[in-house]
């Protein structure tokens, strides 16, 4: 048995639906791990006597809480990070599409795939929702790495047979055939699993969704993670694609992409029926708050969404996105909600970054919170990674004050270790 003496703060549920025991909190609490799982998690002097002969890891100081998880990541877009451009379909065209057609390389793949998870580790994120390219070989490589890590990852390879350059394009076949092979491979080996992943309707015929929609059908336990509506171009392009679908949800409906373990990265401009579909098929949104403002895309309507009942995580969307850190992208979460006048509560924040995030993947019964019998996917924070973060938090008024504050503040600096089914993966 492990055991970590520190402060503690995780979730129990949503706290903007249950205001009592939302929020559970231990200024001098106990985390006791065995078999990669979590066995208890309160106050040290509750829990002290379970401890017996194990060896207690003392960090007081510090700040215990469950690994974030990103829900809509893309793997081969880690150098066109602050990439200048314009808006999302120019991007594409002039940074993201050049860059991915070098993951036909195995090598390239392989070396990308083993950075990209260490990054991710070093700022916390211990669950993700990631894009491959359009190569087989780069989820392959991707997995390989995430497996040898013991990490929990979702992933697809991306299906486009037309709208993108040579080099990028599949083919019906050709991408059922890649599919259930990775699927085969991989998809429950270790904390593994598979994503059916349409880049966007643009970038797909009728015939690519409705095999993706076939393969779901014939796999009801994979994911499927896609776009929707990020912006007013794309959109409009969508429409002329695809006329007879009602709008832009309807398109992915109809081939049967909009069920449980659906993910839909961006939705900055849907509106209310669309919501209530959504969130009456099960399906989830990945707010990306720093890619939003950095393509110009616009602002996500967070509560709109979330008083329909949709399932809403928080996602980095690096290359567009602007950087790894969970922290700072719940500060920009933040930034988007007073531009539409909704300020986001600190607690909001860090359920959309865990258990939020867990139950937009349909994986809250495994990660999410520090509940008794998850998986022990946990963080160690430090409150004193940098001067100002640490005379900021000494001068707190509240647990909220100080968690707003380091949601600001925080990037990769205040993780110190992240630990993975138990497992030390991280130090700085």
């Amino acid at each position: 048995m492990q055991a970590f003496r520190a402060s503690i703060l995780h979730l129990l549920d949503d706290p903007a639906k249950a205001a009592e025991g939302a929020v559970a909190f231990h200024e001098d609490g106990l985390l006791l791990v065995e078999d990669g799982r979590v066995i208890g998690c309160g106050a040290y002097a509750e829990l002290a006597p379970w401890l017996g002969g194990a060896e207690l890891e003392d960090l007081t100081g510090h700040l215990i809480t469950p690994g974030f998880v990103d829900t809509h990541i893309h793997f081969p877009q880690v150098d066109v990070i602050a990439a200048h451009g314009k808006q999302l379909l120019d991007w594409l065209e002039q940074h993201t599409f050049p860059a991915e057609a070098a993951f036909a390389d195995p090598k390239h793949a392989a070396d990308t795939a083993a950075f990209f998870l260490d990054e991710l580790l070093r700022n916390g994120t211990t669950t993700a929702l990631v894009f491959g390219s359009v190569h087989k070989v780069s989820v392959d490589a991707l997995f390989a790495e995430a497996y040898a890590r013991d990490m929990r990852l979702i992933a697809g390879k991306s299906l486009m047979d037309r709208n993108a350059p040579d080099g990028l394009t599949d083919t019906v076949e050709s991408s059922r055939e890649d599919m259930q092979a990775l699927i085969a491979d991989w998809h429950g080996k270790g904390r593994l699993g598979y994503a059916v992943t349409p880049r966007f309707a643009i970038s797909c015929s009728d015939a690519q969704l409705a095999m993706a929609g076939e393969i779901l059908a014939e796999h009801p336990d994979v994911w499927m993670q896609t776009h929707l509506s990020e912006n007013l171009h794309e959109i409009k392009e969508t429409a002329r694609l695809f006329p007879k679908a009602k709008d832009y949800l309807d398109v992915y409906d109809r081939f049967g992409l909009l069920r449980q373990r659906s993910v839909f990265a961006h939705c900055v401009h849907l509106k209310g029926d669309a919501f209530r579909r959504l969130a009456a098929k099960g399906g989830a949104v990945a707010f990306c708050p720093t890619s939003n403002l950095f393509l110009g895309s616009g602002l996500f309507p967070l509560e709109e969404a979330c008083s329909h009942g949709v399932k809403v995580g928080i996602g980095t969307d690096v290359g567009a996105g602007t950087t790894f850190s969970i922290l700072h992208t719940l500060g920009e979460a933040y930034k988007v909600g007073q531009l539409r006048g909704d300020a986001l509560d600190p607690f909001q924040a860090l359920y959309l970054a865990t258990l939020g995030g867990a139950r937009a993947l349909d994986l809250d019964d495994k990660i999410g919170n520090l509940a008794p019998g998850k998986e022990a996917d946990f963080l160690v924070l430090d409150l004193a990674a940098t001067p100002l973060i640490a005379r900021r938090l000494a001068g707190g008024k509240s647990l909220a004050d100080k968690l707003f504050a380091l949601t600001v503040l925080g990037d990769d600096r205040v993780v110190a270790r992240t630990y993975l089914a138990g497992v030390e993966r991280w130090r700085r």
